[in-house]
C-alpha cells in the first residue's frame, strides 16, 4: 500500500507542477459560475433561472470537457514513460505493475476529483448562500460525484490506450478519436437510429444502448431527478427509464472499473 501511495503522491505533485490542478479547477469554476449566473443573459436576466435548466446546461457542456481533460491528462502515462525509458526503471524498484497502475490512477484521479469538487462546488456554495435551499447542495452533490466518475472512467480508458499502443503520437490520436466517438458520434448514431426506426425503438432498448456510453450515463444521472422539459433528443426518451440515480451511478462506476481491469491485463502482458 505504501508503494501505491508513493506513486500516487508523485503523480499528484507532477500535476501540481504542471498546473493541471489549477487549470482544470479554473475551467470548471468559470464553466459552472458562468452558466449558472449568465446562462439567461440573452433573455435580459442574470442569475439562476431554474435548477433543472442549470444542471442540464452544466451536464451538456461538461460532458464534452471532462472526458477531453481526463484523456489529455493521462493518455501518455505509460507509453510516454516507456519512450523516455523511465517505465522500465520504475519497475526495477520493489513495485508491481498493478501497484504502479493503481498509484498513477489514484494520483491523476485525485487531480480530477479535487478540481471537480473545487470548481463546481464553489458554484453550489454560492447558489446555496443566495437561495438557502438544501436541494441545491443535494443536486450539485450528485453532479460532482458523477462528474468525478466520468473523469475517472476516461482516465482508465486513457490507460488502456497508453498500454495498447507503442508510440506517444499514436496514443494522442487514438485518445482524440475515442473522445470524438463518445462525445459526438455515439449520440448522432443513436439519433439516426431513432429517426430510421420512426421512433419505434422501445424505451428500455434505448436506455440499454445509452449505457454503452459513459457520457450518456453521466447525463442521465443528472437529468433523472429534474424536469425533463429542459431536455431534447434521445435523452428525453430515455430519461424516464426505471433506473434510479443510485443505479446509474453504479453503472458509471462500472465504467471506471472495467477499463481499469482491462488496463491491468494489458500491463501484465506488456513486453517492456
Amino acid at each position: 500500500m505504501s508503494a501505491i501511495l508513493t506513486v500516487a503522491n508523485k503523480e499528484f505533485h507532477d500535476g501540481l507542477r504542471n498546473r493541471w490542478l489549477l487549470s482544470i479547477t479554473l475551467i470548471f469554476a468559470v464553466l459552472s459560475v458562468g452558466l449558472t449566473y449568465f446562462g439567461a443573459a440573452a433573455s435580459g436576466t442574470v442569475g439562476m433561472t431554474s435548477l433543472s435548466t442549470t444542471i442540464a446546461s452544466l451536464a451538456s457542456l461538461a460532458v464534452f470537457l471532462i472526458p477531453l481533460i481526463a484523456l489529455l491528462l493521462s493518455y501518455d502515462s505509460f507509453v510516454g514513460e516507456q519512450e523516455g525509458g523511465t517505465l522500465l526503471l520504475l519497475l526495477t524498484y520493489p513495485l508491481s505493475k498493478n501497484q504502479l497502475l493503481a498509484g498513477k490512477f489514484f494520483g491523476q484521479g485525485g487531480i480530477i476529483a479535487l478540481a471537480t469538487l473545487l470548481g463546481f462546488g464553489a458554484s453550489a456554495v454560492l447558489l446555496f448562500m443566495q437561495n438557502n435551499d438544501v436541494i441545491i447542495l443535494q443536486t450539485f452533490a450528485y453532479f460532482i460525484v458523477s462528474a468525478t466518475l466520468l473523469g475517472l472512467s476516461f482516465t482508465a480508458i486513457a490507460y488502456v490506450i497508453s498500454l495498447a499502443v507503442s508510440e506517444k503520437s499514436k496514443a494522442a490520436g487514438v485518445a482524440l478519436i475515442i473522445w470524438f466517438f463518445f462525445a459526438l458520434v455515439f449520440d448522432l448514431a443513436l439519433l439516426a437510429l431513432l429517426v430510421g426506426t420512426d421512433s419505434s425503438l422501445s424505451q428500455s432498448t434505448l436506455t440499454q444502448l445509452m449505457m454503452l456510453n459513459p457520457a450518456d450515463v453521466f447525463r442521465l444521472v443528472n437529468l433523472a431527478g429534474i424536469d425533463s422539459s429542459d431536455v431534447n433528443g434521445a435523452l428525453s426518451v430515455a430519461i424516464n427509464a426505471n433506473l434510479s440515480q443510485g443505479q446509474l451511478l453504479l453503472i458509471l462506476l462500472s465504467w471506471v472499473i472495467a477499463p481499469l481491469f482491462l488496463a491491468s491485463v494489458l500491463f501484465r502482458h506488456k513486453k517492456l
